[in-house]
């Protein structure tokens, strides 16, 4: 159960022999992850990294999230080409409290210890943190991708930027960690805690690698920012036309990292002569409904989606969007390409533009053609990107 779907796990050895301490003593294992509070909303691609976290929970196990409030005013610089902006303390306040909500989803609340590592970092001196980062060296540092790049390239990099792999790996030595968590992207900052905490004579953990699920454009890891994503929250209906979406190439990886579905079975469904992609497709849908809604839920996603594809009717259910007034015009119009953008239909006006141009948008059924055009907003149009993405519109109000 714990291997499957992993990326790595540094090392397998190391692990076995934790589990099986943990078996003979009965305390359970200590399993990291810490998370920056910077992107409070939770899609199919973060639920990856939770899913195995719960894996570990039904075994028994604790799980120990670590809010990083106090890295957050670092920001994490992993596969960044600049310096991330840093965060206020009220940016950060709020969305800590909203990941703790969102966190329930998957994991389960009565087994799961939420910390801020404010409590820890927040209290090292100036002398204590110098003597830290001495066990840390620039070397090591710099073997890092993207610092190694950038500096490379002649871009800054800020010395504060220097400093967040020590903290995060200093979250392990406060909790005592005997795993952690985290996504491929993360490799070095978890090692980094695994190092640590073998100088400052701890045992060290475990690092259990995740690999980062590619989005619904079959190229990029799904992110929001990038409009590829499936989040756990959205309406069932909407989550099954993005799922129904994907490419047959993906369902292996969807099925694998994305549900419960026993990997023998899956071989099954995603051999194109045994079973037809659109039938697997749609339990791929299913199945993934039916972890974050229920079982009834997925099934009338199902239904819903037969329904509009089948008949070529519209949804009875789909997401509203109230059209503010700072993005109409005086007499009441809006650029459809912003339209897009507020409605969540286009991470940007230039993909939105792209959208229209390969004749992918449409508004009550009328095919849209002019990315430059403008729409007059009436209450209970219905916008349609692609083939599965629906979002109704009410009349332009004061923001």
């Amino acid at each position: 159960m714990i291997t499957r779907g992993t990326f790595d796990i540094v090392p397998k050895a190391d692990l076995k022999a934790k589990l099986l301490q943990s078996a003979k003593s009965g305390k359970p294992l200590q399993v990291k992850l810490g998370l920056d509070p910077t992107a409070p909303d939770i899609h199919l691609g973060f639920a990856v990294v939770l899913r195995k976290l719960r894996q570990f929970q039904d075994l028994g196990h604790e799980v120990v999230i670590i809010i990083g409030d106090y890295t957050a005013l670092i920001g994490d610089p992993s596969g960044r080409s600049t310096t991330r902006p840093m965060l206020s303390s009220e940016e950060i306040a709020a969305n800590g409290k909203t990941y703790v909500t969102q966190l329930a989803k998957v994991l389960d609340p009565e087994k799961t210890i939420v910390r801020f590592n404010s409590e820890w970092l927040g209290k090292l001196s100036f002398a204590e943190l110098v003597n830290l980062a001495s066990k840390m060296t620039v070397a090591q540092v710099m073997q890092r991708e993207d610092f190694a790049n950038r500096f490379s390239l002649g871009q800054p990099i800020g010395l504060h930027e220097l400093l967040y792999p020590l903290a995060q790996a200093y979250d392990s030595v406060a909790i005592h960690a005997d795993v952690e968590m985290g996504g491929q992207d993360q490799t070095f900052n978890n090692l980094a805690g695994r190092a640590l905490q073998k100088e400052l004579g701890q045992e060290p953990q475990v690092v259990l690698l995740m690999p980062l699920l590619v989005g619904l454009d079959g190229i990029k890891k799904m992110s929001k920012s990038l409009g590829n994503y499936v989040g756990i929250s959205e309406a069932p209906i909407l989550m099954f036309g993005k799922l129904m979406s994907i490419s047959d190439s993906l369902m292996p990886t969807y099925f694998e990292l994305c549900t419960d579905v026993p990997m023998e079975e899956v071989r099954t469904l995603t051999d194109g002569n045994l079973t037809h992609p659109r039938e697997a497709k749609k339990r791929l849908g299913r199945e993934i409904i039916t972890l974050y809604h229920g079982a009834e839920a997925a099934q009338s996603a199902d239904d819903e989606f037969e329904r509009v594809h089948k008949e070529h009717q519209v949804p009875e259910e789909m997401p509203e969007i109230t059209v503010s007034l700072d993005i109409c015009t005086a007499d009441g119009q809006v650029r459809v390409t912003a339209l897009l953008v507020a409605a969540g239909l286009a991470p940007s006006s230039g993909e939105a533009k792209r959208l229209i141009q390969q004749g992918g948008v449409s508004v009550d059924g009328l095919k849209l053609t002019d990315p430059a055009g403008m729409l007059e907003i009436q209450t209970g149009q219905v916008i349609k990107v692609g083939k599965n993405r629906f979002v109704r519109l009410l009349a332009p109000t004061e923001v």
